[in-house]
């Protein structure tokens, strides 16, 4: 086991560094001035002289593999520099948007969990019924719609027509309603799918007709059903946090909550490529860290594992 997350360590270490490497390189070639843009931000006249000095106490003029060599060694301390836009360090407005973003997104997995497995697992149980396609109707049109056209028909229903919720979120437990609503529906309807095919697959294994002609209690065959499919289910719930990553972005920006997704959107709108890259090289590190653990839980779910 140690040699095995030993490896993955590793492993992680050479995909941060390739993908720190493209994220700068893409900010270099992108077109526009970071220097027009903070001293536009600040009220400053941009004359030339002004523009190239700024441009110089920036680093923008120094030769690419020096500039990409400086930030990686100062991100390999943790220091990922300072925003362009306000002078606030990177790695503290990342970890602020971090915690917010990380509340949302716990929510609305377990959101998602506590509608999804019981829905698909009755859907299994009753295939080929009216449950089940109904089920299969609604998940198929919630995976369908995007989730700003989600956000909208929330907003517009619950908030405008109602008056029930806030538009803007705030971080009360009302204002955090619409934005897991607007991330789950999406997940919830994927995870439905995905769980009724675990699910119906294990129900056809001979070990399941074996113990219902011994006499099993039905309870403990379908303990066992849901046991063995768990292992599926949480890698599909581990994949799916670079869904909830991106998804987040959207919603954050349309509830205005404040997280990664609204920091990484501000950003890229004003060129602060500090907070860019910090932003990249952070989800990157979240959700290949959150497949280390899937893979490391797997262990533990299934004794096949331990014995190899």
């Amino acid at each position: 086991m140690i040699k095995y997350v030993g490896k993955r360590l590793l492993h992680l270490a050479w995909i941060m560094l390739a993908v720190s490497f493209l994220t700068f390189l893409l900010m270099y070639l992108t077109p526009g001035d970071a220097a027009s843009k903070k001293l536009s931000a600040q009220g400053v006249a941009v004359s030339e002289e002004v523009l190239m000095q700024t441009r110089e106490n920036m680093g923008l003029l120094r030769p690419f593999f020096i500039q990409y060599g400086d930030w990686m060694l100062h991100a390999m301390r943790f220091d990922l520099g300072v925003s362009f836009k306000d002078g606030f360090p990177v790695a503290e407005k990342l970890w602020k948007g971090l915690k917010n973003t990380a509340i949302l997104m716990v929510v609305s997995i377990l959101l998602s969990l506590l509608a999804a497995v019981p829905l698909a697992f009755l859907a299994a149980l009753k295939k080929d019924s009216v449950f089940d396609h109904g089920i299969r109707l609604i998940s198929f049109v919630g995976n369908s719609i995007p989730n700003f056209l989600i956000s909208v028909l929330l907003i517009y229903f619950i908030c405008v027509r109602a008056k029930l919720l806030p538009v803007v979120a705030d971080k009360s437990v009302r204002g955090l309603i619409l934005p897991c609503l607007a991330l789950s529906i999406p997940i919830i309807s994927r995870f439905v799918r995905q769980f009724r095919a675990e699910f119906l697959e294990q129900l056809g294994k001979p070990f399941v007709a074996g113990a219902r002609a011994r006499g099993v209690k039905e309870f403990y065959v379908l303990r066992d059903v849901f046991h063995n499919a768990s292992i599926n289910i949480l890698t599909i719930v581990g994949l799916s946090v670079g869904t909830l990553l991106g998804g987040s972005v959207v919603i954050e920006t349309i509830f205005r909550w404040p997280g990664l997704g609204k920091l990484a959107m501000d950003a890229i709108t004003n060129r602060d490529y500090p907070v860019i890259q910090g932003f990249v090289l952070l989800t990157c590190a979240i959700y290949v860290t959150v497949n280390l653990i899937t893979d490391i839980s797997y262990h533990f779910i299934d004794p096949r594992l331990r014995e190899r």
